[in-house]
């Protein structure tokens, strides 16, 4: 661990936050690639490992992005330490409802009836594609956010938090690259275009990542803000998104477990490595 923290310090905070998020993007992939070896996905291993994504993203939130929102506003905001954490919150939902409601998409385990946002005749697989990569927007630009956050005076400390929250967002990448995957071969794609699509639902990672370091680098006042920002869009994305799709057949209970042991698996990453 102490060779990677010195690597992304030689490197600087925007390649650190482009190669973090590429390294998610990959797992994302490699969890696509498993279409090649299974026919089909079995809806109880599906729930599971929507929950367990839910769970990584909820702990995230709060260890890797509202708290340390909290302890940067402390001596930026004195007296008002809980402001830039609630606006920060509050507009990042916001946008990803924003997003929600123009982009068109189709959340995994819905019909085509229940499609969201704008009216399109696109087709389904378009759609679902399109739900998976509104999901990844809010994780890549929280890595990147952390990495920003790095170039702060005394900001080093941030790096740790940066490369777990990566990881634990990696891991939660490569069962939901299956997740997609899967449906659009069941949709009667082939295995390669499956595979193609599944993992390009997570490109926006690297560049949502980039983004975010670049933002907090050239605006340092707005980091409370920005960390509270991605934590609010992750946590809209759990609750309008990923839980409703573990909630709709008769797996519910195992689902929950999944998202228990999403959250203390980045608990215990974050509370260990960060």
């Amino acid at each position: 661990m102490e060779q990677l923290i010195a690597f992304c310090k030689e490197i600087g905070p925007v390649y650190a936050a482009l190669l973090a998020t590429t390294f998610t993007w990959l797992l994302t992939a490699a969890g696509a690639a498993l279409v090649f070896f299974f026919r089909t996905l079995n809806r109880a291993v599906l729930d599971v490992m929507l929950g367990f994504t839910g769970g990584v993203m909820v702990a995230a939130s709060f260890w890797s992005l509202l708290a340390p929102s909290i302890e940067y506003s402390e001596a930026l905001y004195p007296g008002m330490e809980w402001m830039p954490a609630a606006v920060g919150f509050l507009a990042g939902a916001l946008f990803i409802f924003g997003l929600d409601k123009m982009m068109p998409h189709l959340h995994i385990n819905f019909g085509e009836g229940e499609t969201e946002g704008m009216k399109t005749r696109w087709q389904k697989n378009t759609l679902l594609i399109l739900a998976i990569t509104l999901h990844n927007i809010p994780e890549g630009l929280a890595v990147g956010v952390l990495f920003g956050a790095s170039s702060m005076g005394g900001g080093e400390a941030m790096i740790p938090a940066a490369i777990t929250l990566a990881i634990g967002i990696g891991i939660q990448n490569f069962p939901e690259g299956f997740a997609v995957a899967m449906p659009l071969r069941r949709m009667g794609l082939s295995r390669f275009k499956s595979f193609w699509y599944g993992q390009m639902s997570a490109i926006v990672e690297p560049i949502a990542g980039v983004l975010g370091a670049a933002a907090v680098i050239y605006m340092q006042p707005i980091l409370p803000f920005a960390l509270a920002f991605a934590a609010g869009a992750m946590i809209f994305v759990v609750v309008e998104e990923v839980i409703p799709e573990t909630q709709r057949d008769k797996y519910t209970d195992i689902a929950v477990l999944g998202f228990i042991g999403g959250f203390v698996v980045m608990m215990v990453l974050d509370v260990a490595l960060g």
